[in-house]
């Protein structure tokens, strides 16, 4: 029974000498701890302000409110881990710092393997937002589509072809291959190549071709035409024809490649150049020289 008791009575003093040092413990870190807390709270309204101050910046630069409330809340986290390492530090809990930092580390690796493609993505749309190759409006080609930029995020950029479908492209593809940018050319070159037949003045196809893309339809701007026989391929004659068109807005060049291929292809049957024959209507005498 004395036994039992003596050991009662050790296990309490061991119990009270264990509270009695975290006691003194927590009384000498207590100034640490109120200055760790003080330090963070500042930490917190310090990150407040440099993510509105760097929200401000990324849209002025950027022009996109996904990218600036991404740089942002980068900017925010990575103060608030500044901070609580600083109040880790303050309360002379190093090891911890340590730990939490290689674990940071450990985690940041293997979700970058995990999700290198979504990482990609998001890193290739800021840049796209930052370099700005196209905006929304524009009509591009990139990865074998063609079409109006309908909206533009972080992970994939989205368009609308002429043919109504809407295309999602990942921002990683769009930004590692080339692009053409149709809108930022107010003018573009239309290339047409015909054959016709030799027993022709070929002095004379040539002028009557300058003449008919002169005024090819109602509206349309065609200038600068070029006409030039490229090859003979007997019985043949290989004619290759180039003018500039507006391109103010999508269509504009469908429309003059359209008027200036239905007004050689009139002119063709015209003088069946072409070997063509309007319905109903027997086939004119063909141009002559002088």
């Amino acid at each position: 029974m004395k036994e039992k008791e003596i050991n009662l009575e050790h296990g309490f003093s061991l119990i009270q000498e264990k509270l009695t040092r975290w006691w003194v413990y927590f009384v000498q870190m207590l100034p640490n701890f109120v200055l760790a807390i003080l330090a963070l709270v500042a930490f917190v309204f310090i990150a407040r302000f440099i993510r509105k101050f760097a929200h401000r910046l990324v849209l002025r630069m950027s022009k996109s409110e996904s990218v600036a409330s991404l740089v942002a809340g980068i900017v925010y986290s990575l103060v608030i881990i500044f901070g609580i390492m600083t109040a880790l530090d303050v309360m002379q809990l190093e090891k911890t710092v340590s730990s939490l930092l290689a674990g940071v580390g450990i985690i940041g690796l293997a979700l970058g393997f995990a999700f290198q493609d979504l990482t990609a993505n998001f890193i290739s749309g800021a840049f796209i937002a930052f370099k700005k190759p196209f905006e929304i409006g524009h009509t591009v080609e990139t990865n074998g589509f063609i079409g109006t930029v309908q909206e533009i995020r972080l992970r994939s950029t989205t368009l609308r072809t002429f043919a109504g479908l809407h295309v999602i492209i990942p921002n990683k593809e769009i930004f590692q291959k080339p692009i053409i940018n149709y809108s930022l050319t107010q003018e573009r070159r239309v290339e047409l190549e015909f054959s016709v037949v030799n027993t022709f003045d070929i002095a004379v196809i040539e002028q009557q071709l300058r003449e008919t893309l002169a005024h090819p339809g109602e509206g349309e701007s065609i200038r600068n035409v070029e006409v030039y026989f490229s090859a003979i391929d007997d019985p043949k004659i290989k004619l290759y024809v180039a003018f500039w068109t507006d391109n103010k807005e999508p269509q504009e060049y469908m429309k003059a490649r359209h008027q200036a291929i239905l007004a050689i292809y009139r002119l063709f049957a015209k003088y069946k150049i072409y070997d063509v024959k309007t319905p109903g209507q027997p086939s004119p005498t063909p141009p002559k020289a002088g």
